[in-house]
């Protein structure tokens, strides 16, 4: 196949594992956007997003601007002659001159199993959900969220422990995968677009910093799944003593008690339906350690209430 003349439009690492398949694909690429560098560490520096860092080593020229909403900058996109955009957690809204300038399109890699969990956070809300599967659809974008007709589509299992690290670390290359095989069968005409079904259509809205509260008054299943979704990040937390501490690793186990309430010395914490045994926690600043490890410095006795 010859290669195909592309924009890349992404952000976080999830977009990287896409840009570098297409790169190893050897496509020519007119220009990849991404979010403007942003303050972060000690010195809050500006630091280029990973799909910034990983063009740039390749001499690949790079545009970060702040919208896409103004005639100049869609002016410059139509300029670029493009075959198509690829278009994978970019976080800029993309006008109709955008979507409608490359000769294809352009093509999403979402996290979802379309039209399930359409949205910012796909993988979290599956998980906390407690779906059986996930995967992946390439679509060609259209102005609404997440509704452009399909190209691919690929399932994979959820876990029974499956966390949002884990369930992103598999996605990501399997999206990177299915897009070089998207662009593939789009330009030698294989694919043709299937329009979503309009049943089982999910929102997976943006996660809250209420919803990564764990609280006991929940069933201890729902509070593990919650757990496994938010982890390492943003990640679950709960007061102990006053302090907030995130719970990194946890698991619902058979137990009874009052809501709230240590109900014994593993730190193992009645829920409103069964109950929930902390197995890593850290501590703000501190680096995570498993239960027994943060029981020795808290010596937390059975009856404890937890906030």
């Amino acid at each position: 196949m010859p290669p195909l003349r592309l924009a890349f439009m992404g952000t976080p690492d999830f977009a990287a594992a896409s840009l570098a398949a297409l790169i190893a694909a050897r496509h020519d690429f007119a220009a990849v956007y991404s979010q403007p560098p942003r303050p972060a560490g000690r010195g809050q520096q500006p630091r280029p997003s990973p799909v910034q860092k990983l063009a740039e080593s390749h001499g690949l020229p790079v545009l970060t601007p702040t919208s896409l909403k103004t005639v100049e900058t869609q002016q410059q996109f139509a300029a670029l002659g493009l075959d198509a955009a690829v278009v994978v957690a970019y976080g800029l809204l993309l006008p109709r001159a955008i979507l409608e300038s490359p000769r294809h399109g352009c093509l999403n890699v979402h996290a979802s199993l379309l039209p399930r969990w359409r949205g910012a956070a796909p993988i979290q809300r599956a998980i906390l959900a407690g779906d059986g599967e996930s995967g992946i659809t390439i679509m060609q974008m259209d102005q609404g969220l997440d509704t452009g007709p399909m190209l691919l589509r690929r399932a994979i299992e959820i876990g029974p422990r499956e966390t949002g690290a884990s369930l992103h670390d598999r996605l990501a290359p399997l999206g990177a995968a299915l897009i070089v095989e998207a662009l593939e069968g789009l330009s030698a005409g294989r694919l043709q677009p299937i329009p979503q079904p309009a049943e089982g259509a999910t929102y997976a809205t943006k996660l809250t910093r209420e919803e990564e509260r764990l609280d006991w008054r929940e069933p201890a299943t729902l509070l593990d799944r919650r757990v496994r979704a938010l982890a390492p990040r943003p990640g679950a937390w709960c007061e102990i003593a006053g302090e907030r501490v995130k719970v990194l690793e946890a698991e619902a186990v058979e137990g009874r008690g009052q809501a709230g309430h240590l109900i014994d010395d593993r730190l193992t914490i009645a829920c409103g339906e069964g109950a929930l045994r902390l197995l890593k926690l850290q501590r703000a600043g501190k680096a995570a350690l498993a239960a027994e490890d943060f029981q020795r410095g808290f010596r937390l006795a059975p009856g404890t209430a937890l906030a």
